[in-house]
């Protein structure tokens, strides 16, 4: 049986565990799809380059509002998802290619199972082990528990976030089945691209996580744009002669057929820590299937850490790259190649975007969790319109809510508008460092008239004790 001193399953954020200090040992790496995880082959980075042309389109759109009219715009599908692609796919070659040159480093391109304490079963039968296992195998896309949905089926037009940017040619018509982030995004690109666009809800509103009044915003904005079923269940689908015929239930207990050439199954992603036989290894998964970890990355299996959307439930690229620099460090000192303690990751503040049309940006707790919580705060919305470049944009829907603690801690923030996911990380920088509200505001420039200005007045507007005593 081949040992290692160290097996990584998964080469997102896992690739990059192999630091200068850890260079040297003997170090496995097991993947079975494409080096790079989720993040650079299907998900953020595709769909952000499939974002920005969305964007101009629906931009030059709203022009109009300004003074300023356009053509309509011809989309060249194939070229823009080959500028994609083109750029993408090199990058994973190439991350496996370094990786297989280095002669420390052993790939293992098999699926993979656990059947004992940090020891694995490749597909081709042979077993490995390590002294230490870092479980970073992601998350997956999950199908509708309706007959005919339940798994992805692309050559029928039935597609998930996984296959869906790479289609030969944009359908006529799409239907998307969920309200979440991907869901959003990809239903703004295509309808962007000049797809009619038919996305279903189960909830009252699109993105229920986020602030109720976000919610509502971004409910609105996507039912100007295409046709939306809030508060609906699919229950029953079928493919006839290139034709995908999903009946749906209202909120009215009618029950309707909702008809296209393509579906987009956006109802959530699963962690993978089933798919490894995880618990075989010693390890505990919660009631959602994510694998246990504590502060420090280490699963219940000792010599076993996890890291990124197997084990953490807000599923952010920028999460586990944190995670990753956590259990490196922590493998460093575990192994006795730098002196210092454990570091513990830091999860406080995690921020997270929408990058639909309109943008979001958020972290922390909602009003709602706060009241709920027993938590005593204050808040105030900022609108964009309420500042200069608000007015240069005739923004109508745009604004940033702030809750802090009475004495001016940012406890959260919520942003729904242009540029939101830039916006709100200067409110991230407050709550992560303990600035007061107030002090932020008024301790430092703010350029005029920058959108920046609307997070300054949203600070400002906090009734805090802290603004009340510097009056």
């Amino acid at each position: 049986m081949p040992h290692h001193d160290l097996v990584i399953i998964g080469t997102g954020s896992g690739n990059s565990l192999i630091t200068p200090d850890l260079e040297g040992l003997d170090i496995a790496i097991v993947e079975e799809g494409r080096f790079g995880g989720t993040c650079l082959n299907v998900g953020c980075i595709p769909t952000k380059m499939l974002v920005v042309p969305a964007d101009r389109v629906v931009e030059a759109a709203d022009a109009a509002r300004l003074g300023v009219t356009f053509a309509p715009p011809h989309v060249d599908w194939p070229a823009i998802r080959d500028r994609v692609f083109g750029r993408i796919d090199p990058i994973a070659t190439g991350g496996e290619a370094y990786r297989r040159s280095q002669d420390f480093v052993t790939v293992y391109d098999q699926h993979a199972e656990f059947v004992g304490e940090r020891t694995l079963r490749l597909a081709d039968g042979t077993e490995v082990s390590g002294d230490h296992v870092v479980v970073a195998a992601g998350s997956r896309a999950q199908g509708l528990p309706v007959p005919g949905l339940e798994h992805p089926d692309p050559a029928r037009g039935l597609h998930t976030s996984d296959t869906i940017m790479r289609i030969d040619a944009l359908p006529p018509r799409m239907l998307v089945l969920g309200g979440g982030y991907v869901a959003c995004e990809l239903a703004h690109v295509f309808s962007a691209y000049g797809v009619a666009i038919t996305q279903v809800q189960r909830s009252d509103v699109l993105l229920t996580r986020e602030e109720r009044t976000v919610s509502e915003a971004c409910t609105a904005a996507a039912r100007r744009r295409y046709d939306l079923h809030t508060s609906t269940t699919v229950t029953a689908a079928e493919h006839v002669d290139g034709v995908w015929r999903v009946s749906v239930l209202g909120a009215d207990d009618r029950t309707e057929v909702l008809e296209a050439e393509m579906v987009l199954l956006a109802v959530g992603r699963v962690p993978n820590g089933d798919r490894l036989a995880v618990e075989r290894g010693g390890m505990e998964v919660d009631e959602h299937g994510y694998v246990v970890v504590d502060d420090h990355q280490r699963t219940t299996a000792p010599g076993t850490w996890a890291l990124g959307d197997v084990c953490s439930h807000w599923q952010l690229k920028h999460v586990a790259n944190h995670e990753a620099r956590v259990v490196a460090h922590n493998l460093e000192v575990t192994l006795g190649r730098r002196d210092g303690q454990l570091q513990r990751a830091d999860h406080r503040f995690v921020p997270h975007a929408v990058f639909g049309h309109p943008q979001v940006a958020s972290f922390g707790p909602t009003q709602q969790q706060l009241a709920a919580s027993g938590t005593a705060f204050v808040t105030h919305t900022q609108r964009y319109g309420d500042v200069a470049y608000g007015w240069a944009l005739e923004d109508l829907d745009g604004f940033v809510t702030v809750h802090a603690t009475p004495e001016g801690q940012v406890l959260a923030a919520h942003c729904v508008g242009a540029m939101s996911s830039s916006i709100v990380q200067t409110l991230v920088h407050a709550a992560s460092f303990g600035q007061p509200a107030h002090e932020v505001a008024r301790g430092q420039y703010w350029i005029h008239p920058a959108l920046a200005e609307v997070v300054e007045n949203a600070l400002l507007g906090l009734p805090t004790s802290e603004a009340r005593g510097s009056m």
